[in-house]
C-alpha cells in the first residue's frame, strides 16, 4: 500500500508528496468530480502515484503542485466517468459528503446543493472539469489553462457557456 501518514521531515526525504490540505483539495476535486465516497482513497493515491512517477521519471517538479495535484485529480475524475458510464448521480455522492444542517436554511441549502450538483453532472466533461477546477478548487483562469494545455480564452469560454447552463437548469427547476 502506497499511502503513508505524513510525518516531519518525511517530504524532503522522500515521503508523502502531497500535504495534508493537497490531499484536502484532491478528495474535493474526485468528490464534485463525480467519483464515489468509496473510490476516492484510490484516487488519492492515484495522484500521490503519478507525482512520485514525475519525480522518478527526472522531469522537473511541477511549480504548483497544489494546482497540478487538482487537475490530475479532476482528470482522474473525467477517467472514471467515462470508465463507470456515470452509474451513479452526482447528487447523491455530494448530498452524501455534507453534513447534516440543523440551522432553519438547511433544507434550503442542501436543495440547492442537489441542484447544482445534479447541474454538473448534465454538463459535458470539459465543462464540469473548468468549473470544478475554478470554483471548487480555487484555481485561477491562468492556471488551469496552463494546467490543461489550453487558451485562457478556452477555459474562460467553457466556464461562460457552463455557468450559463447551470444558472438555466436552476431557474428552470424554479431552485433560485
Amino acid at each position: 500500500m502506497l499511502r503513508r501518514r505524513a510525518r516531519p521531515g518525511r517530504e524532503a526525504a522522500g515521503g508523502d508528496p502531497l500535504d495534508a490540505a493537497q490531499e484536502r483539495r484532491v478528495r474535493a476535486v474526485l468528490a464534485l468530480g463525480g467519483v464515489p465516497q468509496a473510490d476516492l482513497p484510490d484516487g488519492v493515491q492515484q495522484v500521490r502515484l503519478r507525482l512520485l512517477e514525475r519525480t522518478a521519471s527526472g522531469r522537473e517538479a511541477p511549480r504548483d503542485v497544489s494546482a497540478w495535484a487538482a487537475v490530475v485529480a479532476s482528470n482522474l475524475a473525467m477517467d472514471w466517468h467515462r470508465a463507470r458510464r456515470r452509474q451513479d448521480r452526482l447528487g447523491e455522492r455530494l448530498a452524501a459528503l455534507r453534513p447534516p444542517e440543523h440551522t432553519a436554511g438547511g433544507e434550503d441549502t442542501r436543495l440547492l446543493s442537489l441542484a447544482v450538483a445534479r447541474g454538473l453532472d448534465e454538463l459535458p466533461d470539459a465543462q464540469r472539469q473548468v468549473v470544478v477546477l475554478r470554483f471548487y478548487a480555487d484555481l485561477p483562469v491562468r492556471s488551469i489553462a496552463e494546467q490543461l494545455g489550453v487558451p485562457e480564452g478556452t477555459v474562460k469560454s467553457r466556464l461562460h457557456t457552463a455557468v450559463r447552463a447551470l444558472r438555466d437548469r436552476l431557474h428552470q427547476d424554479e431552485v433560485v
